[in-house]
């Protein structure tokens, strides 16, 4: 019964059902690992330089896109600001580089929402927008205005720099200076012949409020897309347009035929007097010229009287007697009339020196 210790032990282990442990374990097991963890150390440290040396290569250089430039920042400091093309900077995130669209044409739309710009481009108006639209004129009425505002990021570290939220000031300051310049004015004079002045205005207005802010915007255009009153009194409105479009239109025909009527007018009266300073000029010429005449015959009639009155005479015969027409002389004693001159005309006869 009382056996051998060891033989015991085994059996209870079997019994167990636990692996007798082998008594031939080999004293450099461990020894062996660390001999395998140094040689794949020996082999990681290559792949790990090369791996290195590929990122720090990749992250060396980078390009920049045309419409804009690059603000390279070294620990978050500004180092340098780079135009569109290849460049270089520090590799492993030490220079970091921000695209800022300098070249871009950006803008701010108030009043709507572009959904999809196009030919056929989609605008959204949602409450937001509707509350953002309306605005008091000076007169205390109430318009619809919708607009554009575009600008260009002139300096990229001032614009990244100067303030945090950039695009909400440019809003914030974009509604104060048109609320100001419509609340200032008419509402007849913001539906119709203001909207360009307004544009013009706002516009510098806006710049002006922006650059004590160096936010590095400069503002290119503001464009008012609609200027309308508010829908429930835009039917009125409209008749009262079509109302003042008409009139226009009228005063326009009413013009236009002024226009056609008094030239025409002042025409013929200038053709009037042209004529009758024609006509005097003509008249008064003829008359000195007919003078100068009569004068020249009374120098001969002077010099010859007899046959200047001889010559006179015949003139005046050779003026008159075609005139007179067929002249007859009748003899005495004759029973028909002897024809004595035909000088054409109607027909006459000279009656007898007796019966003259």
């Amino acid at each position: 019964m009382h056996g051998d210790p060891g033989a015991a032990l085994h059996r209870a282990d079997r019994k167990a059902g636990m692996a007798p442990q082998s008594t031939n374990q080999n004293p450099f097991e461990d020894f062996n690992i660390q001999i395998d963890t140094g040689k794949l150390i020996a082999k990681l440290v290559p792949i790990l330089i090369i791996l290195v040396i590929v990122i720090g290569a990749y992250t060396c250089f980078y390009t920049v896109g045309p419409e804009g430039r690059a603000v390279v920042k070294r620990f978050g400091k500004v180092v340098a600001i780079k135009p569109p093309g290849l460049h270089f900077k520090l590799p492993f995130m030490i220079d970091r580089k921000y695209f800022v669209p300098t070249e871009r044409v950006l803008k701010e739309e108030f009043g709507f929402a572009t959904i999809r710009a196009g030919q056929q481009s989609q605008f959204a108006k949602k409450e937001e927008h509707i509350r953002q639209s309306l605005m008091l004129t000076g007169d205390l009425n109430v318009v619809d205005v919708e607009w554009v505002v575009q600008y260009r990021i002139g300096d990229p570290d001032q614009f990244m720099h100067s303030l945090r939220n950039q695009r909400e000031t440019i809003r914030v300051m974009s509604e104060v200076v048109m609320r100001r310049i419509v609340g200032n004015r008419l509402a007849s004079d913001v539906l119709t012949i203001g909207r360009e002045s307004i544009a013009s205005l706002a516009k510098d207005e806006i710049q002006k409020s922006l650059d004590p802010y160096d936010l590095g915007v400069d503002i290119s255009t503001v464009e008012l897309q609609s200027v309308n009153p508010p829908v429930p009194v835009r039917p009125a409105f409209n008749e009262v347009n079509e109302a003042r479009q008409q009139r226009e239109r009228m005063i326009n025909e009413a013009e236009k035929q002024r226009n056609q009527i008094i030239p025409r007018a002042k025409g013929e009266a200038l053709q009037l007097v042209a004529q009758a300073e024609g006509y005097e000029a003509k008249r008064i010429n003829a008359a000195k010229g007919e003078a100068e005449r009569f004068r020249a015959i009374l120098e001969q009639y002077h010099l010859a009287p007899e046959i200047t009155r001889q010559r006179l005479y015949l003139e005046m015969i050779d003026k008159v007697m075609p005139n007179a027409g067929k002249v007859y002389v009748v003899e005495e004693g004759n029973t028909g009339p002897i024809p004595l001159l035909h000088l054409g005309g109607s027909s006459g006869v000279v009656p007898r020196q007796g019966d003259r």
